[in-house]
């Protein structure tokens, strides 16, 4: 598990340092401004009753709108496969799902208003937990919420990259999943300034 935790940190060491190449440029957030995206990156899964942690890999669309320029409604979707080939029998538990998918809403707080532009949120949603152990057409529907956080690079005032981390919290079923966790590299096309 820990060498994972290593690998997680080194991909967002590697980002941050890819981003920092790019140089600063000056850019605004706007009212009613609105980011449209996509991206992928590594899923972590801890279930309960498993010893390993799941680590899987996922992609993502969201869309943002400034409320103002200091706050932003978001709407995410992500699709993560956490396992692949997971062992189904009578001695498994029917607890280890191959994929999770979410749908989110919220809001985040953007901290600058620069070139780089670090914010932090929360959402609350849905998730859909399906394949593995649980059995094949079996899906298992939970609500939760997330806690978010990113920095985004504006390469001009219509096109922004970043990394977005998601920590889930599957609140119906939050004892059998005590973690989940997205790591994102993002595009987005931005638009309405």
């Amino acid at each position: 598990m820990t060498a994972r935790l290593d690998v997680a940190k080194a991909a967002l060491g590697v980002a941050a340092a890819a981003l920092a190449l790019l140089g600063a440029r000056s850019a605004a957030a706007f009212e009613h401004q609105h980011h449209l995206g996509g991206g992928g990156g590594l899923t972590l899964l801890k279930i309960d009753d498993k010893s390993t942690l799941d680590v899987g890999a996922g992609l993502g669309v969201h869309y943002a709108y400034g409320i103002t320029d200091q706050f932003n409604l978001m709407a995410e979707g992500t699709s993560s496969i956490v396992a692949l080939n997971e062992a189904r029998g009578p001695a498994i538990p029917t607890t280890r799902p191959g994929a999770v998918d979410s749908l989110a809403l919220g809001l985040s707080y953007v901290f600058d208003v620069t070139q780089w532009v670090p914010y932090a949120g929360v959402l609350a949603g849905g998730y859909a937990l399906s394949g593995g152990s649980l059995g094949p057409g079996s899906v298992k529907l939970g609500a939760g919420a997330q806690l978010a956080a990113g920095l985004d690079y504006q390469l001009s005032r219509t096109f922004a990259l970043g990394v977005a981390y998601r920590q889930h919290f599957i609140a119906t079923d939050l004892s059998t999943y005590p973690t989940y966790a997205t790591v994102f590299l993002r595009a987005e096309y931005v638009w309405g300034w």
